[in-house]
């Protein structure tokens, strides 16, 4: 284990800060550009080595975090740095990841930033402990939770749980037992989801039900183990009201684990800036379409064929556009995108693609619609090393690259969100 002073230069695409020594990386957790740090070289990470800082010698281009727990919780990684460093850390990932795949000099947008305290969903970790219940995200790199008592990322109806499922955890939990509380805010109010270790008996199940009421929830459900990959049902505990999100006007059930963008105002952001890059095109295609973000405003001006992989959230979107009486202009279909992707005779019938992938990104189907000839395509993503492996595959096969728009809807997080266009000349 090496003790040395460095010089941290940049922000890295995890949010750690980066110093150099003996010509390799030292990746510093929580450091900003410019700080001066004594601190501890350890293992290997990456291409460089993790560090852990024993003390700043002079600041560098820092700000006051704005939440108590920062530098604690593992939920928020940049509030130290500065907003000038901050816009220039994120799109410095977008410009990198661009540039290893040979873009250049790309038409990127400034950074947009959305607002805090307007996160929708979240899942807490929960424990009964010796000392008492804790409620809160893990710590960094740590199973151990940190005990929430503010929260400058979630909105406000949220965060208002913390507590009253602090006080439920210690009722239902036995001693030295966790589980998760997944809290996700719907037109109609909170559904909550609890992972528990064991099936409530029926003491805890009135407990539960009691418990939505108190907090006028608009749904409770439970299952039993880690949740991750629903490996268990949920079953439903209170059910007070229906539980959707609307897009565009319409109205969509919430399953329990579909994905929904970070926030409402991530949606509108998102959806006016694909809408704004894909023209006037009459017949269009939604890939990895979700519960439909874009899906309900693209149907506003064109014909849309929803594409998602996801059967709860296919007959989500199939029931919202029978009530919107949207059939004549939504068509859906179920199909596994990274198995089975649009061929590029069944992408021709469309004027416009907008693809939505997941982090991983859309490797085969983006081979497929380089085979293509459709004239625009609009993608989204949330991780700009893969959109630029995706973007090198369909300039490969001539489409070329137009204005990328950042989107800063994960405050505070090593993620971003972008939308960029792409044209195949005629």
């Amino acid at each position: 284990m090496t003790e040395i002073e460095l010089t941290i230069d940049s922000v890295g695409v995890r949010g750690d800060g980066v110093a150099f020594h003996q010509g390799g990386k030292v990746f510093l957790p929580f450091t900003a550009p410019g700080d001066r740090v004594h601190a501890r070289i350890l293992a290997k990470k990456g291409e460089g080595r993790s560090g852990e800082v024993e003390e700043i010698l002079a600041p560098g281009a820092r700000a006051k975090p704005v939440c108590r727990h920062f530098g604690e919780c593992g939920g928020c990684a940049l509030q130290h740095l500065t907003p000038e460093v901050y816009a220039e850390a994120k799109l410095s990932w977008l410009i990198e990841a661009l540039a290893q795949h040979g873009f250049q000099n790309c038409d990127i947008a400034p950074l947009r930033r959305l607002a805090p305290h307007a996160r929708r969903r979240a899942r807490f970790a929960l424990a009964r402990a010796k000392k008492g219940a804790v409620v809160g995200f893990h710590a960094r790199a740590s199973h151990r939770i940190v005990d929430m008592r503010e929260c400058a990322v979630l909105h406000p109806d949220l965060f208002k749980l913390v507590e009253p499922l602090r006080i439920l955890a210690g009722e239902i939990l036995a001693p030295d037992k966790e589980g998760a509380a997944t809290v996700t805010l719907a037109d109609a109010g909170v559904a909550l989801l609890l992972d528990l270790p064991t099936a409530p008996k029926l003491d805890a199940l009135e407990r539960l039900a009691a418990f939505a009421e108190a907090q006028d929830l608009a749904r409770l459900s439970y299952r039993v183990g880690t949740g991750r990959g629903k490996d268990s049902a949920a079953v439903p505990v209170a059910l007070r009201r229906p539980v959707r999100v609307t897009f565009a006007g319409v109205a969509v059930d919430l399953p329990g684990e579909s994905f929904l963008q970070a926030s409402a105002e991530a949606d509108t952001a998102l959806s006016g800036a694909v809408l704004g890059q894909l023209g006037e095109a009459r017949r269009v295609a939604d890939l990895y379409a979700g519960l439909g973000t874009f899906t309900f405003a693209l149907a506003q001006q064109s014909t849309v064929h929803a594409v998602e992989g996801d059967g709860d959230a296919v007959k989500a979107l199939k029931h919202a556009a029978s009530r919107a009486h949207l059939v004549d202009r939504v068509t859906v279909e179920e199909r596994d995108l990274a198995r089975l992707p649009l061929a590029p005779h069944e992408l021709a019938r469309f004027d416009a693609v907008v693809f939505d992938p997941p982090r991983i990104g859309a490797m085969a189907q983006s081979r497929a619609l380089a085979a293509s000839k459709v004239p625009v395509i609009v993608a989204v993503s949330c991780n700009p090393a893969t959109f630029a492996r995706d973007a090198r595959m369909l300039s490969d096969g001539g489409y070329r690259l137009g204005r990328v728009l950042p989107i800063d809807s994960f405050l505070w997080s090593a993620q971003l969100e972008l939308a960029a266009r792409f044209e195949k000349p005629v």
